[in-house]
């Protein structure tokens, strides 16, 4: 039996990793408030259940899930007034498999209504001031304060990759398809991805395991990996520091033994923004045909707005649009299949001030070309918050890339918060 399909531990490890929860949700939930529904009787009654088995690839680890995601013994509202205390019949696919390979599923985290624009109430981990980044916020904000081991996300534009580089904890989108969205609220049906969260390399690949029953574990990282330094657009916008940590970490990486080189952009990156605007404006007001047409009146007035169809919006426009992905997905698959990751900025700095979710420049030209990405926590700005890295890896080559960013995190170091 190999260490991808079952993990087994001594007795108890559901209980102590309650304990260890319960102790940071006292501690930091008052401020943070990265739950939206947490029950932690009945997570206790779960981890006495999980014990007497003592086994599983994820025995021994407490899961957060994302409130856009189905459980069937917790409401699910999807962020929205709209289904409150909507209680589904069913577990997510993510979720029964991840309950199935002994994760401990503690509560839903708050998300953005729909994981779409209006934030909700969690607050950064390290200063109440700033976002957490989102639509993931309270996913990311719990595992970053270790209220929870890892946990389940969706990204759409940057919602997985940029909370958690503003919490200074490891984040990663998968290949578009690798993961199974059954149970899982559409925004837009042909960019969403789930998303996961770790505070290390090593939790995320084996619940990315379980998840896509490909074994993230078996790769191991590159002795002399090939890395590529890629300076999208606007990246002379983002905060200096950001800049730095990124060109930084491909210097001591290179000083390691990785072949770094300059990348240039093999097609136009900016087309491709544009065509993932496009993509999304088309889409989401079908995804929440229902929403927008049915209970408009309950809905934030940020989602209300961003939800209406546009009258300059045309199927030629939509097509346009994806015609522009496939020519940049043959342009990059090249480029990316030639190299073990590509480095980038995650977003643009620190978490900014106030609790607008952040801007995913940084991240809508990669959801759009489908690929994995992960990001790594490794430097802190100058307001001691957390700057990331991203990685970026060909479409499937997800394990490739988890042992990159295992070798970069073994390089870099982890500990942020």
């Amino acid at each position: 039996m190999t260490t991808a399909q079952s993990t087994t531990g001594s007795p108890d490890q559901a209980r102590m990793a309650l304990t260890r929860a319960t102790h940071a949700v006292s501690t930091y939930n008052g401020t943070v408030q990265a739950w939206v529904h947490l029950d932690l009787d009945h997570a206790a009654r779960q981890a006495t259940r999980l014990d007497t088995a003592a086994s599983g690839l994820l025995y021994g680890l407490t899961l957060a899930v994302k409130d856009v995601i189905d459980t069937v013994d917790m409401p699910t509202a999807y962020g929205s007034a709209l289904y409150d205390g909507f209680q589904p019949a069913g577990d997510a696919s993510c979720v029964a498999l991840a309950r199935a390979a002994g994760a401990l599923v503690l509560g839903k985290t708050v998300s953005t209504e729909f994981a779409f624009i209006a934030p909700g109430a969690t607050r950064h981990p390290l200063d109440a001031s700033r976002t957490p980044g989102g639509s993931s916020s309270g996913s990311a904000a719990a595992v970053a304060c270790g209220m929870a081991d890892i946990a389940l996300g969706t990204q759409t534009s940057g919602s997985t990759i940029r909370p958690a580089a503003f919490c200074g904890i490891v984040g990663y989108k998968p290949s578009y398809g690798y993961i199974d969205r059954s149970g899982v609220k559409t925004l837009c049906e042909n960019l969403d991805t789930l998303g996961l969260f770790a505070r290390t390399v090593d939790p995320l690949a084996r619940l990315a395991t379980v998840l896509n029953g490909r074994d993230m574990l078996a790769g191991f990282p590159p002795v002399t990996p090939r890395i590529g330094l890629f300076r999208p657009p606007g990246w002379a916008l983002a905060q200096n520091e950001a800049r730095e940590a990124v060109e930084t970490a491909a210097r001591r990486l290179a000083e390691t033994g990785a072949h770094v080189t300059l990348i240039d952009d093999p097609g136009s990156h900016e087309a491709l923004l544009d065509a993932h605007t496009t993509v999304m404006a088309w889409e989401v007001p079908r995804a929440l045909a229902y929403e927008r047409l049915a209970g408009t009146e309950r809905l934030k007035p940020q989602t209300r707005e961003r939800i209406q169809l546009q009258p300059g919006l045309n199927a030629t426009a939509y097509d346009r649009a994806w015609r522009v992905i496939f020519e940049e997905r043959a342009r990059w698959q090249p480029v990316l299949e030639g190299l073990d990751a590509i480095l980038s900025l995650p977003a643009s700095g620190e978490a900014p001030t106030g609790f607008a979710t952040g801007d995913p420049i940084f991240n809508r030209a990669w959801t759009a070309l489908g690929v994995p990405c992960i990001t790594l926590p490794i430097a802190k700005g100058c307001n001691g918050l957390p700057l990331g890295l991203q990685c970026i890896g060909a479409m499937g080559s997800d394990a490739r890339l988890i042992a990159t960013a295992r070798f970069i995190e073994n390089c870099l170091g982890t500990d942020m918060i």
